[in-house]
Parts: structure tokens; sequence; C-alpha cells
């Protein structure tokens, strides 16, 4: 009878594993290019735009999270980010300037500030590092932030090949 092939590692009770993929925040993503608004797609008219913004159906984006943004060389003035926020207020969940990376960005930023480090102190932690979801590299920066002045220690990765980042000295 062969001896049974035991992970230690991954069964240790003194590891924490720490998923980002757990607090990915669930809803549609979607970007708004303004440049179809502009004239020739670089000059932004007032009265044009104004008449864009008040005659669109802003209700596709009903519950979503939007990325505002201009794909032409065009110089936007900051009122037009706001005004169209303005109109997407009342159905999106978040607008943002910039990309759909920028979304996830500010989202996992917002949810890792309101993480309770206590319960971290004086533990082992893994940051798990394979997720099926979009984790941006600025919310493995921002938990390690968040963890490292708690945490005995810190990884990165699995518990079978894990990467050692911080150790309490």
């Amino acid at each position: 009878m062969a001896d049974e092939i035991i992970n230690r590692v991954a069964n240790n009770k003194k590891l924490i594993t720490f998923d980002l993929e757990e607090y990915y925040p669930t809803g549609k993503r979607q970007q708004f290019d303004i440049k179809d608004w502009l004239y020739e797609g670089l000059i932004l008219k007032e009265n044009d735009f104004r008449d864009q913004v008040a005659s669109h159906d802003w209700s596709a984006y009903q519950d979503t999270y939007v990325a505002l943004h201009c794909s032409s060389e065009a110089i936007i003035p900051g009122w037009a980010y706001l005004l169209v926020t303005s109109a997407l207020a009342p159905y999106a969940k978040k607008v943002v300037v910039g990309t759909l990376q920028s979304i996830e960005t500010i989202l996992y930023t917002e949810i890792i500030q309101h993480i309770d480090p206590t319960p971290y102190k004086d533990k082992m932690i893994i940051i798990k590092g394979c997720s099926n979801k979009p984790v941006p590299e600025e919310a493995y920066i921002a938990i390690l932030q968040k963890l490292q002045p708690v945490a005995k220690s810190i990884m990165y990765g699995e518990a079978c090949s894990a990467v050692p980042l911080f150790k309490k000295k």
C-alpha cells in the first residue's frame, strides 16, 4: 500500500489565505466614449454636447460601473465629464474618468480601505496570486500595505509555492 501524499503546507492551519477575488464587486462594467458627441470628434460645442446629454437614454447604464473617456486627441473641459456623470448618477453604480482598469482599481481601493486588519494580527498570510476575475495590481499593493503593519508574515501566490514578501522582525 502506497503512502498517501499530504500537502502539509496547504493544510497548515496557521496560514491564512487572503483572496482578493472574494471581494470582487459584481456588476456590469462599461466604457462611455464621448468622442462621438464632439464636432468632428475633436471639438466640444457646449450647446450640442448638452443636447446630446439631455437626449441620451441613460437607463441603459442601470446598475453598471461606467468609465468615461475620450478616445480622440480632443481636450475635454472638466465640466463635460461632470455633466455626463450628473446624467448617469441616477442609474450607474459608480462613474469614473478613465478605463475599465480604472474602475477595478478604484473599486478595490475603496473595498480595501474598509477591511478591518485586526483578524490578521500576528498571522501568517498568503495573498492569493491567481484569480479568474480582473484584480488589478494596485489591489495587491493596497492589501499588502493594509496587512503588513499587523501581520507576522506575508507571502504571495499559493500555499505550495508562495513567495515571501514580508516577515516581522
